[in-house]
This record gives C-alpha cells, structure tokens and sequence, in this order.
C-alpha cells in the first residue's frame, strides 16, 4: 500500500524491542559476531509504514529518579563504553534532537500521572546512537531518548509506556534499545551452562512478549519468576526498555523479529504493530 502523506493522515507507528548489541561492536573488527544483528537493525526502516518524523528511544543506559527526556537542539554522544578501538571513541550521529517535541512528551507524562521533566543538554549513550546508527544511518530523524526510572519496576514502566501510545498515531517511532540476555559475566565466556540458561529465558521471553494484551504485560510485570531469570538478568536495566514498549503496543500483537544466539547466549528483537495485526 502507498501513503500519500498529504491526502491522508499517517498511518501508526509500530514500537519496537531492539538488541543494541556489545559496545561499538558493529564499527569495528569482529568478524561475523554480530553480523546478523546488524543486518536485522539495516532492514528495520523498511518494515515501517511510512518514514518517522521523530524516534523516542528508551535505552538500558540512563536511569533517573524523574524520567527525563533529552532537550538538547543537537545532543552530543556519551561514549559509554570501556576498552575499545580508538575510533570508536570518534564515531558520529548528527540527528537533530526535538526539544519541542520532548517537552509535549514531559507534559503527556505528567497529565497521566507520572511526573517527567527535561534535560537541555544530556547527550545520547551509547544504547542510542549505536542501534540507529545501523538502522537510520542517514541521521535524518529527530532523536529523543528517555530514560528508566532508577526504581525499575516493570508496572511502573509498563504504565510509562501506555502514556506515550498515542505517539504512535503522531508518527512517532517508539524503541526500546536493550539487551534480552545481560549477564556480562557470563556473555563473552563459552560454557554450556551459560547457554542453556540463555535459552530458557529466551524461550520464555519470547512466548510472554507474543501473549495478549492483558496477558503479556501481567507475565513481563513478574518476569523475574520467569526460568533462570535472574541468571539472564542479575539486574534489570536492559530488560526494562521492552516493558516500556509492551505498553505503547497496547492491544497490538508482539512478535519475534529477531532471534539468534550470540556467541552462544539466545538473544530476541521483538516488533508490535505493523505490519502485524493491521489492516495496512
């Protein structure tokens, strides 16, 4: 189907679950680890209904007591991570930000009862600019991150997300940038326990984020009872973007658009909404 932008009005936005990956680990040389991964985050921006005229990112990278949404013009890069080449230290993603935009997103939270705010010069980690810099490398669409609230309740994430639905009619693209499986300990080393343990969780995941409505977020909300759960997740920061695109999706269907084991450990994209479960 063709969308003619000025005869109709924009057709919803899915929400998405995306792995961010190791680090800066697709700009640099490791051979075919995450190969697969970047060409799953490459093929993202042709399965959407039309092009977004802004991203709202939540990354397992920022944690604040108030969710707070980035509010800078041109938001610098926060290179989070530790030990690697030094070009990666040099990388670039000039999107603009929207700081408009993430002041109306502030108030919509506060209108529903939890309280947001803004910041006019935090820059974007690394669980941003890495995934989009694969996924939209033209670095054309306003960016906006939000962060978690330091607490990390699921329910509470869950309602977050439920808040900022309506975005998605607004042709805002909703993701959520984490990791299915983070155990560092446990990730780069090659052991069978660790892999098995991987894919219980995994297997649990991805048939609780595919349930309905009610269902899936009752299951996400006790994801911790979940098998091996807290072997996956020893903390849950990197879960928690899925929980806040499980109540963007609504009554939307979830389903498993990435999945493949990363050096050994199973790990899951999920995307709810279109094209799945709409009449596009």
């Amino acid at each position: 189907m063709t969308h003619d932008s000025q005869t109709a009005a924009p057709l919803r936005q899915p929400v998405l679950f995306i792995p961010h990956g190791g680090g800066p680990c697709f700009f640099m040389d490791w051979p075919k680890t995450w190969d697969n991964m970047a060409a799953y985050l490459r093929g993202i921006s042709q399965t959407l209904p039309q092009k977004p005229d802004a991203i709202l990112i939540v990354s397992g990278h920022w944690e604040t007591p108030t969710p707070t949404l980035t509010a800078a013009s041109n938001p610098p890069l926060i290179y989070d991570y530790h030990g690697f080449p030094p070009h990666t230290y040099h990388l670039q993603y000039p999107a603009p930000g929207a700081p408009a935009l993430a002041a109306a997103i502030a108030q919509r939270l506060t209108d529903a009862g939890i309280t947001a705010t803004t910041d006019p010069t935090r820059g974007w980690d690394h669980g941003v600019f890495i995934p989009l810099m694969v996924a939209f490398e033209k670095a054309d669409i306003p960016v906006i991150e939000l962060s978690l609230q330091e607490k990390l309740d699921p329910a509470f994430h869950i309602r977050m997300g439920q808040a900022l639905a309506p975005l998605r009619d607004e042709n805002v693209l909703i993701i959520g940038a984490g990791m299915s499986y983070h155990n560092l300990r446990h990730f780069m080393a090659d052991t069978p326990d660790a892999a098995y343990e991987a894919e219980r969780f995994d297997t649990w995941l991805a048939h609780a984020a595919c349930l309905p409505e009610q269902e899936r977020n009752a299951a996400l909300k006790q994801w911790h009872t979940a098998p091996t759960a807290r072997f996956c997740h020893p903390r849950e920061e990197h879960l928690l973007p899925l929980m806040v695109v499980a109540g963007a999706a609504g009554p939307d269907q979830g389903h498993s658009t990435y999945s493949e084991a990363v050096m050994g450990k199973a790990l899951s994209g999920f995307t709810f909404g279109f094209p799945f479960g709409q009449d596009a």
